[in-house]
């Protein structure tokens, strides 16, 4: 065999090999769905390994009210660039009442360590330049799990350099502390999130398809605040329509739509960082 065919041929397998990681899924919103599995694989051992163990030392050694403390101060500090995407929404209102929040906080709360805002009534919002680009109208684009970063999408992975750059405490000085406390700030979103994490793992067959599943929708939630349209793919890759085996007709893609029911949402605390954080609801 000549060098050039051994060379075609090893062209030909790798660009198979594109197509094939490509075509992996039937899921429109997760083209890439073998390297998402792999990423997801590798941030799983890196969270077992060592996360997971950290988060769960700190959450039996370290006292509750330590706990709520650390929470509540890397939320104030989160707390001003939600106001800023509030405010880039065109939702004044909220922006309005997240400045007040951190006022308040900042000073009566001992620099956001008591949360005195949300004792006074001031909600607490979470908001990130990819919601803002979402309220824009910019599309979510295909699914994609980051390492080390986790679950995300093309539009939500475009706004992480802009989310990070407006990270207060990433400007703290000296670094030595700044490291300290941004290792704190990952342990206790870890920790905060222990019994969620047990209960996926526990609960779901496929904890890949669950993570993804409740991340897109979350996120698109999020997007519309609560109001999403009634399709979870239409917004991003158009209308859709499902198949009535039994009666071979065509059926409008809102029929083909999962039944809701309790779920487990894990998504990045825009108020604090880029670790998943998650919740229980009905």
């Amino acid at each position: 065999m000549t060098m050039k065919a051994a060379l075609s041929i090893k062209t030909s397998l790798v660009a198979m090999a594109l197509v094939l990681s490509g075509c992996a899924t039937t899921n429109p919103q997760d083209p890439f769905e073998g390297f998402n599995r792999a990423m997801f694989t590798f941030n799983d051992k890196v969270d077992q390994v060592a996360v997971k163990p950290a988060a769960e030392v700190y959450s039996n050694v370290v006292p509750q009210f330590v706990q709520i403390g650390v929470g509540n101060f890397f939320g104030n500090l989160g707390d001003v660039w939600t106001a800023i995407n509030n405010f880039l929404q065109g939702k004044v209102e909220d922006g309005f009442s997240d400045v007040m929040r951190v006022a308040v906080n900042s000073t009566f709360g001992f620099a956001g360590v008591l949360d005195i805002g949300s004792e006074a009534g001031l909600t607490k919002h979470r908001e990130d330049f990819g919601q803002t680009l979402g309220k824009w109208g910019v599309k979510s684009g295909p699914y994609v799990v980051l390492p080390i970063f986790g679950s995300s999408t093309l539009r939500d992975t475009a706004a992480m350099p802009v989310d990070m750059g407006a990270d207060l405490w990433s400007y703290y000085d000296p670094v030595r502390w700044r490291n300290a406390g941004s290792i704190v700030r990952l342990v206790d979103l870890r920790a905060s999130v222990l019994d969620a994490s047990n209960l996926v793992e526990e609960a779901a067959l496929d904890r890949y398809v669950f993570v993804r599943d409740a991340y897109l929708q979350r996120r698109q939630s999020k997007v519309y605040d609560g109001d999403a349209p009634s399709s979870k793919y239409e917004h991003d890759v158009g209308p859709t329509e499902a198949i009535d085996e039994s009666a071979g007709k065509n059926l409008p893609a809102s029929a083909s739509e999962p039944a809701t029911g309790p779920v487990v949402k894990l998504e990045k605390n825009e108020g604090a960082g880029t670790m998943p954080v998650a919740e229980t609801k009905q």
